[in-house]
């Protein structure tokens, strides 16, 4: 049984089809299918069910599955344990973040770091939904607000702001709420993985939730921010996706006396999995370039 078998079988399991896993891996879909077929023989059990849509695991595959998974993750893992003896960063880290973010801070952010050690080979995986960083197979994970995993160990990486904004042509309009309970009139633009806590603010003895009108639920900043633009209503959203905005004139900032929660950016890895020197690195980089007080509210 060769380890490159275990490589690949795992890649396949993992990303659904033997096209994908031969993108991930860097080879071609006969060179792939070669080496399932030669694990298959060494075990002398079907590891795939094949048909003309999808590949789905067998019985015996799914029984395999866990096993070669860890067998993978301890032979990446010895790896970069004897590149991190050498000084050297380098081999595999996968990481999730949210889009928005990572677009407008984190991408830029990396492209040195990268470019300065290219023996670490970055996945980024960009989605907004709150992924199991274990199950899921990820070195780490950034998010923004709380994170309540209790099996992730997690770092801050930087403080975040959040603000509500309209366009000018919405608060000419309809008027600039200066409370709480008139906040509650006006059209919101909510951030749907929030549910209906995205309007939280800070109240004398526990958080006060704000339910504003339904003008739109969406799961992306990006949007929020650019229906805000348009006047469709008030959004409640980090400093780091509006500060530009503001600044041009596009966005208007609408204080109340009430201040919403303190809330950061954080860097959280799997519970009981060691810190590679690499991820260790890339998050001190990071913090780095961002500062304290964030760049973008500087």
């Amino acid at each position: 049984m060769k380890l490159e078998g275990l490589l690949t079988f795992v890649a396949i399991a993992e990303a659904g089809s033997i096209s994908a896993a031969a993108r991930r891996l860097g080879l071609s879909k006969s060179v792939i299918s070669d080496r399932l077929a030669e694990l298959e023989r060494s075990l002398g059990a079907p590891l795939l069910q094949r048909s003309t849509r999808k590949l789905t695991l067998t019985e015996d595959g799914t029984s395999f599955l866990e096993s070669a998974a860890q067998i993978t993750r301890d032979v990446e893992a010895a790896a970069v344990m004897v590149a991190e003896r050498r000084g050297t960063l380098r081999g595999p880290l996968r990481i999730s973040a949210p889009v928005t973010f990572s677009r407008m801070h984190l991408g830029p952010a990396l492209y040195g770091f990268l470019k300065r050690h290219p023996g670490v080979e970055l996945t980024l995986d960009l989605d907004d939904r709150r992924v199991d960083a274990a199950a899921d197979g990820y070195d780490a994970v950034v998010r923004h607000g709380p994170i309540a995993d209790s099996r992730l160990t997690v770092w801050r990486l930087a403080p975040s702001r959040r603000v509500l904004v309209a366009s000018p042509d919405y608060l000419e309009q309809h008027g600039a709420p200066r409370s709480l309970s008139a906040l509650e009139e006006h059209r919101g633009i909510f951030y749907t993985n929030r549910s209906h806590l995205d309007w939280r603010f800070i109240g004398p003895e526990e958080p006060r939730i704000v339910r504003g009108r339904h003008a739109l639920r969406v799961n992306n900043g990006d949007v929020m921010r650019d229906a805000a633009v348009a006047g469709l209503g008030i959004a409640l959203l980090p400093t780091f996706i509006v500060n530009a905005d503001v600044k041009a004139g596009k966005l208007r900032t609408i204080n109340l006396e009430a201040e919403t929660e303190p809330e950061f950016i954080y860097v959280a890895h799997p519970e009981g999995r060691r810190a590679s020197m690499k991820l260790r690195a890339m998050v001190d980089d990071i913090r780095a370039i961002i500062g304290d007080p964030p760049y973008w509210d500087r």
